[in-house]
C-alpha cells in the first residue's frame, strides 16, 4: 500500500497568495481657506477643507469650521500627505494681541507651525500669494499679511528665521518664485509656450502679481 503526505503546497489558491498585493494607504490632502470647493492639486485620494464658514450640506468629515488666524488646524498630528493655500495667507494676521491685552501672539508664524504638525514627514506645502511691490498685496482691505520672496527664508531651512518667534516646524524650500496668477494653481502643470512667453512677458515688466511657495515637510518619522 502506498501512501503519500503532502508536507507543504506552496500552489496559491483562494486561501493562499504567495505574493498578496501591497495595502494601499489613502492619501490626505488640505486646502486652507477653500469656500465651497476644495482644491486637490497633488491629486490625493481625499481632499478635505478648511474654511471660517462652511456651506450648509457638505461633508463634515471633509470639510470643517475654524477661524485658523486664532485656532488650530483641526486635524491629528502627521494626517496629511499635502497642504494648499491659494490667496489666503495673506488674510491671516502677522501680530495679535492676547485676550488680556498684556502680551502678543503671531498667528501667521503659528499657523506655519500648524501645518508643519499636520503634515507627514516628506509632505508638501504649496501655497499662492499676492506679494509687495504688487498693488494686489494691498488692494483688498482684509489683506493684513504682506508675503515677499524674502518671507519664505524665516521657514525653511536648518535655521529658520522665525525660531525667534516661536515657529517649531521645518521645511525644505522646493521653488519661491513669481508665477502667473491663475495659470499657477496647478504645482506641477507644464504650462503652453503661450503662456510661458506671456510669463517672460510679464516678469519683464514687473507685471507678475503672486508669489508661489513649495516646500517639503522636514521631521522624523513616527
Amino acid at each position: 500500500m502506498r501512501c503519500s503526505t503532502r508536507l507543504h503546497d506552496s500552489t496559491p489558491g483562494p486561501h493562499h497568495e504567495s505574493n498578496p498585493p501591497p495595502l494601499h494607504m489613502v492619501t490626505r490632502h488640505l486646502d486652507l481657506g477653500c469656500g465651497p470647493t476644495p482644491r486637490n492639486p497633488y491629486r490625493r485620494d481625499e481632499a478635505h477643507g478648511i474654511d471660517i464658514a462652511v456651506p450648509p450640506g457638505l461633508d463634515g468629515r471633509l470639510f470643517r469650521r475654524a477661524n485658523l488666524a486664532i485656532e488650530p488646524i483641526p486635524h491629528p498630528d502627521s494626517s496629511l500627505d499635502s497642504v494648499s493655500a491659494f490667496d489666503f495667507f495673506e488674510h491671516v494676521p502677522r501680530l495679535l494681541t492676547t485676550p488680556d491685552g498684556r502680551g502678543t501672539r503671531f498667528p501667521f508664524v503659528e499657523l506655519m507651525s500648524e501645518i508643519h504638525r499636520v503634515l507627514r514627514p516628506g509632505g508638501r506645502l504649496y501655497a499662492v500669494t499676492p506679494a509687495y511691490p504688487r498693488p494686489e498685496a494691498f488692494h483688498d482691505p482684509t489683506h493684513v499679511n504682506v508675503i515677499t520672496l524674502g518671507t519664505a527664508a524665516y521657514f525653511c531651512g536648518a535655521a529658520p528665521g522665525a525660531r525667534l518667534y516661536g515657529y517649531t516646524g521645518r521645511f525644505e524650500l522646493l521653488r519661491n518664485e513669481w508665477v502667473l496668477h491663475p495659470e499657477a494653481l496647478e504645482p506641477g502643470a507644464r504650462p503652453s509656450l503661450g503662456r510661458r512667453f506671456k510669463r517672460w512677458r510679464r516678469a519683464r515688466s514687473g507685471g507678475l502679481s503672486h508669489v508661489a511657495w513649495e516646500f517639503r515637510c522636514v521631521k522624523e518619522s513616527a
